[in-house]
């Protein structure tokens, strides 16, 4: 099966019409009814219901239309791959790296700075996202690696190596009555009167319902908390971002938020391989004691230019 009937028949099955299918390929009907006739013949199996008026999938093409998207993505994927592998050759951008914005600050600026003082490290372009989007990127081969944060992003079908732990806390308004807790459980504050928790937007843009505030980023989030609109869940580390404005009180039994560097199975990328093995080592020496400086993105590009930042989204 050739990509390009893959092409023919995804665009056909979408559209669901011959002609709207042809225009958006920019080829004649005619040469696009032959060929989707063709694939049909070779598959031993009819994809599409036609009568007059409307055209339908049939439970063989239904399975096709899934199958071939994720076919013609792995494609353009690996495209996207091959082309980065080579221009590294160049000295340009050779690995890309995506995480949410505001998410694993600290780990990821030590990260950058011990991958920049590896011999042979290549230059790292850093893609900061929103929320759910560090899966779709790379799995379309927009990123190399990614650093996801279980349990809100999925990890399936890529490998992965867990860089740490860390439990999550509620945060306040400065001066409301469960800051003076030593800790509260998540009865406590679902449904707090006046601060419900935030609504994040799912992977195709709409909000679940609910009664607290529709957010994209984590500048907006605060900003509403410390205006009293609402309280936030979110990972330990968050509190180096606090102003005095803000306070946090752990949960106790919140989820446990494990940050992984995670890569496509696949891959066979040395770059990739080495930054793994530099993350995989942060595992094993003591982290910065609080209100020491590291090293941001911006500042690790002064080091031998090895670090960009190409992109910044809304984030979680």
């Amino acid at each position: 099966m050739e990509t390009r009937e893959l092409r023919y028949f995804v665009a056909v099955a979408e559209e669901l019409h011959f002609g709207h299918a042809a225009q958006r390929l920019g080829i004649a009907q005619p040469p696009l009814s032959r060929a989707i006739q063709r694939l049909e013949r070779r598959l031993g199996a009819v994809l599409l219901d036609r009568t007059s008026r409307t055209v339908t999938l049939t439970e063989a093409g239904s399975v096709l239309l899934v199958e071939g998207r994720a076919a013609l993505d792995a494609v353009e994927a690996a495209e996207r791959r091959t082309r980065r592998a080579a221009l590294s050759v160049t000295g340009r951008p050779g690995l890309v790296l995506v995480t949410k914005a505001s998410a694993s600050r600290d780990l990821l600026a030590r990260l950058l700075d011990a991958y920049a003082a590896e011999p042979g490290a290549v230059p790292v372009d850093v893609i900061l996202c929103g929320p759910a989007e560090q899966g779709r990127l790379l799995r379309e081969g927009r990123a190399d690696v990614a650093l996801l944060h279980r349990p809100f992003d999925s990890t399936a079908g890529f490998h992965t190596e867990e860089l740490s732990t860390e439990s999550q806390v509620v945060v306040l308004p400065a001066g409301h009555p469960l800051t003076v807790r030593a800790h509260v459980h998540m009865a406590d504050i679902t449904g707090l009167p006046g601060l419900p928790l935030p609504r994040w937007p799912d992977p195709d843009g709409t909000y679940p319902p609910g009664p607290g505030p529709q957010v994209r980023d984590h500048a907006q989030l605060l900003q509403l908390v410390a205006l009293g609109r609402a309280c936030a869940v979110s990972p330990e580390s968050c509190r180096a971002q606090l102003h005095g404005d803000l306070a946090a009180v752990p949960v106790l039994d919140a989820p446990a938020v494990t940050t992984v560097i995670a890569w496509p199975p696949h891959s066979r990328s040395r770059a990739v391989a080495d930054l793994i093995r530099t993350a995989t080592r942060l595992q094993e020496l003591p982290h910065a004691r609080p209100g020491s400086t590291h090293r941001g993105p911006a500042q690790a590009a002064d080091r031998g230019g090895c670090t960009r930042l190409v992109s910044v989204c809304a984030t979680r």
